[in-house]
Protein backbone atom coordinates (compact mmCIF):
# COMPACT_ATOMS: atom_id res chain seq x y z
CA UNK A 1 0.00 0.00 0.00
CA UNK A 2 2.77 2.43 0.91
CA UNK A 3 4.55 1.63 -2.38
CA UNK A 4 1.34 2.35 -4.32
CA UNK A 5 0.96 5.70 -2.50
CA UNK A 6 4.53 6.62 -3.46
CA UNK A 7 3.90 5.77 -7.13
CA UNK A 8 0.71 7.82 -7.13
CA UNK A 9 2.50 10.70 -5.38
CA UNK A 10 5.24 10.64 -8.02
CA UNK A 11 2.65 10.80 -10.82
CA UNK A 12 0.89 13.70 -9.14
CA UNK A 13 4.16 15.55 -8.53
CA UNK A 14 5.19 15.09 -12.16
CA UNK A 15 1.88 16.51 -13.36
CA UNK A 16 2.11 19.46 -10.96
CA UNK A 17 5.73 20.15 -11.67
CA UNK A 18 5.12 19.96 -15.40
CA UNK A 19 2.59 22.76 -15.17
CA UNK A 20 4.11 24.78 -12.35
CA UNK A 21 7.87 24.57 -12.28
CA UNK A 22 8.20 25.63 -15.91
CA UNK A 23 7.47 29.11 -14.56
CA UNK A 24 10.05 28.69 -11.82
CA UNK A 25 13.01 27.16 -13.71
CA UNK A 26 14.97 29.03 -16.35
CA UNK A 27 16.73 27.34 -19.24
CA UNK A 28 20.47 27.14 -18.82
CA UNK A 29 20.53 26.90 -15.04
CA UNK A 30 22.06 23.89 -13.38
CA UNK A 31 19.56 21.18 -12.43
CA UNK A 32 21.45 20.38 -9.25
CA UNK A 33 23.50 22.27 -6.68
CA UNK A 34 27.01 23.58 -6.98
CA UNK A 35 28.96 24.62 -10.05
CA UNK A 36 31.65 23.25 -12.31
CA UNK A 37 33.68 24.53 -15.25
CA UNK A 38 30.93 23.29 -17.59
CA UNK A 39 27.98 24.18 -15.38
CA UNK A 40 26.69 27.68 -14.64
CA UNK A 41 25.94 28.68 -11.08
CA UNK A 42 22.33 27.94 -10.23
CA UNK A 43 20.44 31.20 -9.69
CA UNK A 44 16.93 29.84 -9.13
CA UNK A 45 15.48 27.49 -6.55
CA UNK A 46 12.41 25.31 -6.28
CA UNK A 47 11.46 24.35 -2.73
CA UNK A 48 8.65 22.86 -0.65
CA UNK A 49 8.62 23.80 3.03
CA UNK A 50 5.25 22.65 4.31
CA UNK A 51 1.71 23.86 4.03
CA UNK A 52 0.69 27.48 4.33
CA UNK A 53 3.16 29.33 2.14
CA UNK A 54 1.00 29.20 -0.99
CA UNK A 55 -2.28 30.24 0.58
CA UNK A 56 -1.86 33.99 0.22
CA UNK A 57 -2.73 36.39 3.01
CA UNK A 58 0.79 37.73 3.55
CA UNK A 59 -0.53 40.58 5.64
CA UNK A 60 1.26 41.19 8.96
CA UNK A 61 -1.64 43.29 10.21
CA UNK A 62 -3.75 40.13 10.43
CA UNK A 63 -0.91 38.01 11.80
CA UNK A 64 1.30 36.85 8.92
CA UNK A 65 4.90 36.39 10.06
CA UNK A 66 4.13 36.98 13.74
CA UNK A 67 6.31 33.99 14.70
CA UNK A 68 9.31 35.68 13.10
CA UNK A 69 9.70 34.23 9.61
CA UNK A 70 8.09 36.69 7.24
CA UNK A 71 10.15 37.46 4.13
CA UNK A 72 8.21 40.37 2.62
CA UNK A 73 8.28 42.84 5.51
CA UNK A 74 10.74 44.43 7.90
CA UNK A 75 10.22 44.97 11.62
CA UNK A 76 11.31 47.73 13.98
CA UNK A 77 13.57 45.31 15.85
CA UNK A 78 14.71 41.80 14.98
CA UNK A 79 15.90 38.72 16.84
CA UNK A 80 19.50 37.60 16.68
CA UNK A 81 20.88 34.08 17.11
CA UNK A 82 20.57 34.37 20.91
CA UNK A 83 16.89 35.34 20.56
CA UNK A 84 17.74 38.84 21.75
CA UNK A 85 16.25 41.94 20.13
CA UNK A 86 18.48 44.24 18.13
CA UNK A 87 17.91 47.13 15.68
CA UNK A 88 16.35 46.64 12.26
CA UNK A 89 14.15 49.41 10.84
CA UNK A 90 14.67 51.24 14.13
CA UNK A 91 18.19 52.39 14.96
CA UNK A 92 17.34 52.59 18.64
CA UNK A 93 14.49 52.85 21.08
CA UNK A 94 13.93 54.01 24.62
CA UNK A 95 11.33 53.31 27.28
CA UNK A 96 10.01 55.98 29.63
CA UNK A 97 10.57 55.58 33.37
CA UNK A 98 6.90 54.73 33.91
CA UNK A 99 7.07 52.00 31.25
CA UNK A 100 4.17 53.46 29.26
CA UNK A 101 5.95 55.24 26.39
CA UNK A 102 8.18 53.55 23.79
CA UNK A 103 10.00 55.87 21.39
CA UNK A 104 11.68 54.42 18.28
CA UNK A 105 14.10 56.31 16.04
CA UNK A 106 14.10 54.96 12.47
CA UNK A 107 16.73 54.58 9.81
CA UNK A 108 16.33 57.02 6.90
CA UNK A 109 17.47 54.70 4.09
CA UNK A 110 14.66 52.15 3.96
CA UNK A 111 12.24 51.87 1.06
CA UNK A 112 9.29 49.68 0.27
CA UNK A 113 9.42 47.41 -2.77
CA UNK A 114 7.62 50.09 -4.84
CA UNK A 115 10.46 52.53 -4.18
CA UNK A 116 8.66 54.78 -1.70
CA UNK A 117 10.35 55.60 1.58
CA UNK A 118 9.31 53.92 4.82
CA UNK A 119 8.55 56.55 7.46
CA UNK A 120 7.22 56.77 10.99
CA UNK A 121 3.74 57.38 9.55
CA UNK A 122 3.79 53.90 8.01
CA UNK A 123 4.79 52.41 11.36
CA UNK A 124 2.04 54.25 13.23
CA UNK A 125 -0.50 53.24 10.57
CA UNK A 126 0.55 49.58 10.79
CA UNK A 127 0.17 49.40 14.55
CA UNK A 128 -3.10 51.27 14.80
CA UNK A 129 -4.58 49.28 11.92
CA UNK A 130 -3.50 46.00 13.55
CA UNK A 131 -4.98 47.15 16.84
CA UNK A 132 -8.39 47.98 15.37
CA UNK A 133 -8.71 45.26 12.72
CA UNK A 134 -9.54 42.39 15.07
CA UNK A 135 -6.37 40.65 13.97
CA UNK A 136 -4.46 37.86 15.67
CA UNK A 137 -1.81 40.38 16.74
CA UNK A 138 -2.42 41.28 20.39
CA UNK A 139 -2.15 45.05 20.74
CA UNK A 140 -4.73 45.53 23.49
CA UNK A 141 -2.03 47.23 25.55
CA UNK A 142 -1.47 49.92 22.87
CA UNK A 143 -3.27 53.20 23.45
CA UNK A 144 -1.93 54.98 20.38
CA UNK A 145 0.95 55.12 17.90
CA UNK A 146 1.99 58.49 16.51
CA UNK A 147 4.65 59.80 14.14
CA UNK A 148 6.42 62.63 15.95
CA UNK A 149 8.41 63.30 12.76
CA UNK A 150 9.34 61.17 9.70
CA UNK A 151 11.99 59.30 11.67
CA UNK A 152 10.36 59.04 15.11
CA UNK A 153 7.40 56.96 16.18
CA UNK A 154 5.98 57.12 19.69
CA UNK A 155 3.89 54.32 21.19
CA UNK A 156 1.76 55.07 24.23
CA UNK A 157 0.58 52.06 26.21
CA UNK A 158 -2.49 51.88 28.43
CA UNK A 159 -0.67 49.57 30.87
CA UNK A 160 2.85 48.41 31.51
CA UNK A 161 3.75 45.66 29.07
CA UNK A 162 7.41 44.76 28.88
CA UNK A 163 6.74 42.24 26.10
CA UNK A 164 5.88 45.10 23.75
CA UNK A 165 9.49 45.35 22.60
CA UNK A 166 9.35 41.71 21.49
CA UNK A 167 6.15 42.43 19.58
CA UNK A 168 7.97 45.14 17.64
CA UNK A 169 10.46 42.49 16.53
CA UNK A 170 7.64 40.37 15.11
CA UNK A 171 5.08 42.71 13.51
CA UNK A 172 5.97 43.57 9.91
CA UNK A 173 5.48 47.14 8.66
CA UNK A 174 3.06 47.86 5.80
CA UNK A 175 2.91 51.01 3.61
CA UNK A 176 0.03 53.32 4.39
CA UNK A 177 -0.14 54.47 0.76
CA UNK A 178 -0.52 50.95 -0.66
CA UNK A 179 -2.53 49.11 1.96
CA UNK A 180 -6.02 48.04 1.01
CA UNK A 181 -8.18 45.23 -0.31
CA UNK A 182 -6.14 42.37 -1.71
CA UNK A 183 -2.94 43.56 -0.08
CA UNK A 184 -2.23 40.19 1.54
CA UNK A 185 -1.91 38.40 -1.80
CA UNK A 186 0.44 40.95 -3.37
CA UNK A 187 2.14 42.72 -0.47
CA UNK A 188 4.40 45.71 -0.81
CA UNK A 189 6.96 45.58 1.96
CA UNK A 190 10.54 46.44 2.85
CA UNK A 191 11.78 42.88 3.33
CA UNK A 192 14.25 41.02 1.12
CA UNK A 193 11.64 39.54 -1.26
CA UNK A 194 8.49 40.47 -3.11
CA UNK A 195 5.76 38.36 -4.69
CA UNK A 196 6.18 37.77 -8.42
CA UNK A 197 3.36 35.26 -8.83
CA UNK A 198 0.86 33.52 -6.58
CA UNK A 199 -1.25 30.58 -7.70
CA UNK A 200 -3.17 29.89 -4.54
CA UNK A 201 -2.68 26.46 -3.01
CA UNK A 202 -0.26 25.61 -5.82
CA UNK A 203 2.81 27.82 -5.93
CA UNK A 204 4.34 31.08 -4.79
CA UNK A 205 7.16 32.67 -6.77
CA UNK A 206 9.27 35.31 -5.05
CA UNK A 207 11.99 37.55 -6.44
CA UNK A 208 14.42 39.93 -4.70
CA UNK A 209 13.23 43.33 -3.56
CA UNK A 210 15.75 45.58 -5.27
CA UNK A 211 15.28 48.22 -2.59
CA UNK A 212 16.10 45.95 0.33
CA UNK A 213 18.66 47.51 2.65
CA UNK A 214 20.14 44.29 4.06
CA UNK A 215 21.95 41.32 2.55
CA UNK A 216 20.85 40.83 -1.04
CA UNK A 217 19.48 37.41 -2.05
CA UNK A 218 21.78 35.23 -4.15
CA UNK A 219 18.90 33.88 -6.26
CA UNK A 220 16.89 35.80 -8.83
CA UNK A 221 13.82 33.63 -8.40
CA UNK A 222 12.57 31.13 -5.80
CA UNK A 223 9.52 28.98 -6.45
CA UNK A 224 7.75 27.58 -3.39
CA UNK A 225 5.45 24.68 -4.21
CA UNK A 226 2.48 23.48 -2.20
CA UNK A 227 2.89 19.70 -2.31
CA UNK A 228 1.75 17.09 0.14
CA UNK A 229 4.63 15.32 1.76
CA UNK A 230 4.69 12.20 -0.38
CA UNK A 231 4.45 14.22 -3.59
CA UNK A 232 7.20 16.55 -2.38
CA UNK A 233 9.48 13.65 -1.50
CA UNK A 234 8.83 12.04 -4.88
CA UNK A 235 9.63 15.34 -6.60
CA UNK A 236 12.86 15.63 -4.62
CA UNK A 237 13.88 12.13 -5.70
CA UNK A 238 13.23 13.11 -9.29
CA UNK A 239 15.70 15.98 -8.90
CA UNK A 240 13.23 18.85 -9.28
CA UNK A 241 13.36 20.26 -5.76
CA UNK A 242 16.25 21.93 -3.98
CA UNK A 243 14.78 21.89 -0.46
CA UNK A 244 11.94 19.79 0.86
CA UNK A 245 10.57 19.73 4.38
CA UNK A 246 9.81 16.22 5.60
CA UNK A 247 8.17 14.94 8.73
CA UNK A 248 9.97 12.28 10.78
CA UNK A 249 8.06 9.50 9.03
CA UNK A 250 10.21 10.09 5.96
CA UNK A 251 13.47 11.28 7.49
CA UNK A 252 15.19 7.94 6.93
CA UNK A 253 14.56 8.02 3.19
CA UNK A 254 17.49 8.39 0.80
CA UNK A 255 17.31 11.15 -1.80
CA UNK A 256 20.03 11.24 -4.49
CA UNK A 257 21.94 14.51 -4.51
CA UNK A 258 20.38 15.71 -1.25
CA UNK A 259 21.36 15.55 2.40
CA UNK A 260 19.04 15.53 5.40
CA UNK A 261 19.50 18.58 7.63
CA UNK A 262 17.96 18.61 11.09
CA UNK A 263 17.50 22.01 12.73
CA UNK A 264 16.88 22.47 16.46
CA UNK A 265 13.74 24.27 17.54
CA UNK A 266 11.61 25.51 20.40
CA UNK A 267 8.66 24.13 18.44
CA UNK A 268 7.31 22.01 21.26
CA UNK A 269 4.54 19.44 21.52
CA UNK A 270 2.69 18.51 24.67
CA UNK A 271 -0.75 17.98 26.18
CA UNK A 272 -2.67 20.35 28.41
CA UNK A 273 -3.84 18.65 31.61
CA UNK A 274 -6.92 20.38 33.09
CA UNK A 275 -6.24 21.08 36.77
CA UNK A 276 -9.86 21.51 37.89
CA UNK A 277 -12.63 18.86 38.23
CA UNK A 278 -15.34 18.73 35.62
CA UNK A 279 -18.00 21.43 35.73
CA UNK A 280 -20.10 23.54 33.38
CA UNK A 281 -18.89 26.97 32.40
CA UNK A 282 -21.11 30.00 31.94
CA UNK A 283 -22.05 28.79 28.45
CA UNK A 284 -23.01 25.31 29.65
CA UNK A 285 -19.89 23.74 28.22
CA UNK A 286 -18.02 21.02 30.14
CA UNK A 287 -14.59 22.10 31.30
CA UNK A 288 -12.13 20.48 33.69
CA UNK A 289 -11.27 16.81 34.01
CA UNK A 290 -11.91 14.58 37.02
CA UNK A 291 -8.77 12.52 36.49
CA UNK A 292 -6.13 15.08 35.47
CA UNK A 293 -7.33 17.48 38.16
CA UNK A 294 -5.52 15.26 40.67
CA UNK A 295 -1.95 16.54 40.84
CA UNK A 296 -0.75 13.00 41.59
CA UNK A 297 -1.85 11.95 38.08
CA UNK A 298 -0.13 14.95 36.51
CA UNK A 299 3.10 14.50 38.46
CA UNK A 300 3.22 10.73 37.87
CA UNK A 301 2.86 11.22 34.15
CA UNK A 302 5.48 13.96 34.06
CA UNK A 303 8.19 11.93 35.80
CA UNK A 304 7.03 8.43 34.86
CA UNK A 305 6.78 8.51 31.08
CA UNK A 306 9.82 7.84 28.90
CA UNK A 307 10.12 10.77 26.50
CA UNK A 308 12.97 9.24 24.50
CA UNK A 309 10.89 6.14 23.81
CA UNK A 310 7.83 8.22 22.95
CA UNK A 311 9.88 10.33 20.52
CA UNK A 312 11.34 7.18 18.97
CA UNK A 313 7.94 5.56 18.54
CA UNK A 314 6.11 8.65 17.31
CA UNK A 315 8.78 10.63 15.48
CA UNK A 316 11.51 8.17 14.48
CA UNK A 317 13.59 9.58 17.32
CA UNK A 318 13.76 13.03 15.72
CA UNK A 319 13.54 15.70 18.41
CA UNK A 320 14.69 16.22 21.98
CA UNK A 321 12.72 15.72 25.20
CA UNK A 322 10.80 18.78 26.35
CA UNK A 323 10.50 19.58 30.04
CA UNK A 324 8.82 22.98 29.92
CA UNK A 325 7.01 25.37 27.61
CA UNK A 326 10.03 27.53 26.71
CA UNK A 327 13.01 25.17 26.72
CA UNK A 328 16.20 26.73 25.27
CA UNK A 329 14.81 30.29 25.29
CA UNK A 330 16.49 32.99 27.41
CA UNK A 331 13.59 33.09 29.88
CA UNK A 332 13.44 29.34 30.53
CA UNK A 333 13.73 28.17 34.15
CA UNK A 334 12.30 24.67 34.04
CA UNK A 335 15.18 22.36 34.92
CA UNK A 336 15.66 19.12 33.07
CA UNK A 337 14.95 16.06 35.14
CA UNK A 338 15.21 12.31 34.76
CA UNK A 339 11.99 10.78 33.53
CA UNK A 340 10.97 7.11 33.19
CA UNK A 341 11.00 6.95 37.02
CA UNK A 342 8.31 4.31 36.97
CA UNK A 343 8.61 3.08 40.55
CA UNK A 344 8.56 6.63 41.93
CA UNK A 345 5.56 7.54 39.79
CA UNK A 346 3.67 4.45 40.98
CA UNK A 347 4.45 5.34 44.59
CA UNK A 348 3.03 8.84 44.08
CA UNK A 349 -0.16 7.38 42.65
CA UNK A 350 -0.57 4.82 45.41
CA UNK A 351 0.04 7.38 48.13
CA UNK A 352 -2.70 9.51 46.59
CA UNK A 353 -5.11 6.57 46.64
CA UNK A 354 -4.88 5.44 43.02
CA UNK A 355 -4.68 1.63 43.13
CA UNK A 356 -5.69 -1.20 40.81
CA UNK A 357 -8.38 -2.95 42.82
CA UNK A 358 -9.87 -5.18 40.12
CA UNK A 359 -6.69 -6.32 38.37
CA UNK A 360 -7.49 -4.84 34.95
CA UNK A 361 -4.27 -2.82 34.87
CA UNK A 362 -6.03 0.51 35.41
CA UNK A 363 -5.87 2.27 38.76
CA UNK A 364 -8.97 3.54 40.51
CA UNK A 365 -9.68 6.05 43.25
CA UNK A 366 -13.06 6.32 44.96
CA UNK A 367 -14.64 4.41 42.10
CA UNK A 368 -13.06 6.62 39.42
CA UNK A 369 -10.80 4.98 36.83
CA UNK A 370 -7.44 6.57 36.04
CA UNK A 371 -8.62 6.89 32.47
CA UNK A 372 -9.18 9.84 30.15
CA UNK A 373 -9.25 10.72 26.46
CA UNK A 374 -6.72 12.81 24.57
CA UNK A 375 -6.78 14.02 20.99
CA UNK A 376 -4.25 14.46 18.24
CA UNK A 377 -5.02 16.50 15.15
CA UNK A 378 -6.51 14.46 12.31
CA UNK A 379 -4.60 16.66 9.83
CA UNK A 380 -1.25 16.36 11.62
CA UNK A 381 0.26 12.88 11.79
CA UNK A 382 2.97 14.01 14.24
CA UNK A 383 0.45 15.03 16.88
CA UNK A 384 -1.67 11.93 16.47
CA UNK A 385 1.41 9.70 16.63
CA UNK A 386 2.45 11.45 19.85
CA UNK A 387 -0.99 10.83 21.34
CA UNK A 388 -0.77 7.13 20.49
CA UNK A 389 2.81 6.82 21.77
CA UNK A 390 1.94 8.58 25.04
CA UNK A 391 -1.06 6.30 25.47
CA UNK A 392 1.11 3.23 25.09
CA UNK A 393 3.80 4.43 27.46
CA UNK A 394 1.39 5.51 30.22
CA UNK A 395 -0.04 2.01 30.57
CA UNK A 396 2.98 0.94 32.63
CA UNK A 397 1.83 3.44 35.28
CA UNK A 398 -1.68 2.04 35.41
CA UNK A 399 -3.09 5.11 33.64
CA UNK A 400 -5.29 4.41 30.63
CA UNK A 401 -5.06 7.25 28.12
CA UNK A 402 -7.39 6.83 25.15
CA UNK A 403 -5.88 8.43 22.04
CA UNK A 404 -8.22 9.69 19.36
CA UNK A 405 -7.90 11.83 16.24
CA UNK A 406 -10.00 14.96 15.92
CA UNK A 407 -10.31 17.89 13.56
CA UNK A 408 -8.27 20.80 14.90
CA UNK A 409 -11.31 23.02 15.42
CA UNK A 410 -13.00 20.28 17.45
CA UNK A 411 -9.84 19.46 19.41
CA UNK A 412 -9.44 23.10 20.44
CA UNK A 413 -13.11 23.44 21.34
CA UNK A 414 -12.93 20.40 23.65
CA UNK A 415 -9.46 21.07 25.07
CA UNK A 416 -10.50 22.49 28.45
CA UNK A 417 -12.06 19.09 29.16
CA UNK A 418 -10.24 16.70 26.81
CA UNK A 419 -6.45 17.22 26.65
CA UNK A 420 -5.13 17.76 23.14
CA UNK A 421 -1.68 17.94 21.58
CA UNK A 422 -0.65 21.58 21.39
CA UNK A 423 2.35 23.08 19.67
CA UNK A 424 3.92 26.34 20.83
CA UNK A 425 7.29 28.00 20.46
CA UNK A 426 7.35 31.79 20.42
CA UNK A 427 10.20 34.31 20.54
CA UNK A 428 7.98 36.49 22.74
CA UNK A 429 7.84 35.63 26.48
CA UNK A 430 4.19 36.69 26.43
CA UNK A 431 3.61 33.03 25.54
CA UNK A 432 4.05 32.29 29.27
CA UNK A 433 1.33 34.81 30.09
CA UNK A 434 -1.01 33.14 27.60
CA UNK A 435 -0.26 29.69 28.92
CA UNK A 436 -0.45 30.21 32.68
CA UNK A 437 -2.04 33.51 33.72
CA UNK A 438 -5.28 32.79 35.58
CA UNK A 439 -7.20 35.59 33.88
CA UNK A 440 -6.54 34.01 30.48
CA UNK A 441 -8.80 31.02 31.24
CA UNK A 442 -11.31 30.56 28.46
CA UNK A 443 -9.52 32.97 26.10
CA UNK A 444 -9.27 30.79 23.00
CA UNK A 445 -6.41 28.31 23.42
CA UNK A 446 -4.83 30.32 26.24
CA UNK A 447 -4.60 28.60 29.64
CA UNK A 448 -6.63 25.56 28.57
CA UNK A 449 -5.66 23.71 31.80
CA UNK A 450 -7.65 26.36 33.77
CA UNK A 451 -4.48 26.90 35.80
CA UNK A 452 -4.36 29.33 38.70
CA UNK A 453 -1.53 30.05 41.12
CA UNK A 454 -1.57 33.46 42.88
CA UNK A 455 2.23 33.54 43.16
CA UNK A 456 2.62 32.76 39.47
CA UNK A 457 0.13 35.52 38.65
CA UNK A 458 2.16 37.92 40.80
CA UNK A 459 5.39 37.12 38.97
CA UNK A 460 3.70 37.46 35.57
CA UNK A 461 2.36 40.88 36.52
CA UNK A 462 5.81 41.97 37.73
CA UNK A 463 7.38 40.69 34.51
CA UNK A 464 4.96 42.74 32.43
CA UNK A 465 5.56 45.83 34.59
CA UNK A 466 9.35 45.66 34.17
CA UNK A 467 11.02 48.45 32.21
CA UNK A 468 13.95 46.38 30.93
CA UNK A 469 14.03 42.99 29.27
CA UNK A 470 16.62 41.78 31.79
CA UNK A 471 14.33 42.58 34.72
CA UNK A 472 11.35 41.01 32.98
CA UNK A 473 13.26 37.80 32.28
CA UNK A 474 14.03 37.35 35.97
CA UNK A 475 10.32 37.41 36.78
CA UNK A 476 9.48 35.13 33.86
CA UNK A 477 11.94 32.67 35.36
CA UNK A 478 10.52 32.99 38.87
CA UNK A 479 6.99 32.20 37.69
CA UNK A 480 8.29 28.84 36.50
CA UNK A 481 10.15 28.09 39.75
CA UNK A 482 11.09 30.32 42.69
CA UNK A 483 12.39 27.57 44.96
CA UNK A 484 9.00 26.83 46.49
CA UNK A 485 6.31 27.08 43.83
CA UNK A 486 5.77 27.67 40.15
CA UNK A 487 4.46 26.13 36.96
CA UNK A 488 7.21 23.50 36.91
CA UNK A 489 5.77 21.74 39.99
CA UNK A 490 2.07 22.22 39.29
CA UNK A 491 2.25 20.26 35.99
CA UNK A 492 -0.62 21.89 34.05
CA UNK A 493 0.95 20.63 30.81
CA UNK A 494 2.66 17.37 29.95
CA UNK A 495 5.50 18.41 27.66
CA UNK A 496 6.94 15.70 25.44
CA UNK A 497 9.25 16.96 22.71
CA UNK A 498 10.87 19.89 21.01
CA UNK A 499 10.63 18.58 17.48
CA UNK A 500 13.48 18.96 15.02
CA UNK A 501 12.61 20.57 11.70
CA UNK A 502 14.00 18.26 9.04
CA UNK A 503 14.72 19.04 5.39
CA UNK A 504 16.33 17.34 2.46
CA UNK A 505 18.69 19.96 1.00
CA UNK A 506 20.38 19.92 -2.40
CA UNK A 507 24.07 19.15 -2.02
CA UNK A 508 26.06 22.37 -2.15
CA UNK A 509 23.17 24.58 -1.06
CA UNK A 510 24.02 26.55 2.09
CA UNK A 511 21.00 27.57 4.19
CA UNK A 512 23.01 30.18 6.07
CA UNK A 513 23.07 30.55 9.82
CA UNK A 514 19.73 29.20 11.01
CA UNK A 515 18.32 30.56 14.25
CA UNK A 516 16.69 28.24 16.74
CA UNK A 517 13.40 27.68 14.95
CA UNK A 518 10.09 28.80 16.50
CA UNK A 519 6.75 27.07 15.98
CA UNK A 520 5.81 26.86 12.34
CA UNK A 521 5.55 23.37 10.79
CA UNK A 522 8.83 23.71 8.91
CA UNK A 523 8.30 27.16 7.40
CA UNK A 524 10.80 28.98 9.72
CA UNK A 525 13.67 27.75 7.53
CA UNK A 526 12.92 30.59 5.10
CA UNK A 527 13.41 33.34 7.72
CA UNK A 528 16.92 33.94 6.33
CA UNK A 529 16.11 33.04 2.72
CA UNK A 530 18.15 36.03 1.55
CA UNK A 531 21.26 34.38 3.07
CA UNK A 532 20.97 31.10 1.15
CA UNK A 533 23.61 30.40 -1.50
CA UNK A 534 25.32 27.64 -3.42
CA UNK A 535 28.92 26.97 -2.49
CA UNK A 536 31.39 27.75 -5.24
Amino acid sequence: MKKHRRIWALLISCIMLGSLVLTGCAAGTAPTGGSSPNQPVKDELVISVGYGMCSGGYDPIVGYGIYGYGIFHSTLLKFNEKIETEPDVAKEYKISDDGLTYTYTLRDDIKFSDGQALTASDVAFTYMKAKTSGSSVDLTMLEKAEAADPATVVFTLNKKWSAFASTTALLGIVPEHAYGEGYGDNPIGSGPFKVAQLDKEQQLIVVPNEYYYGQKPAFKKITILNLDEEAALAAAKSGTLDVVMVNPEYAEEKVPGMTLQSIKTVDNRGFNLPVIPEKLDADGKVIGNNVTSDIAIREALTIGIDRVTIIKNALNGIGVPAYGRVDALPWNNTPEFKDDRVDEAKAILEKAGWVDTDGDGIREKNGLKAEFKITGRSDDLQRYNLAVALSGDAKKLGINIIAEAAAWADAKAMSRNTPTCFGFGDYNPIDLYNGYYSKMMGQGISNTPSYSNPKVDEYIEKALAATTMQEAIEYWKLMQWDGQTGTSVDYPYLWLVNIDHTYFVRDGLDLGKQRLHPHGHGIPVIANLNEWSFSQ
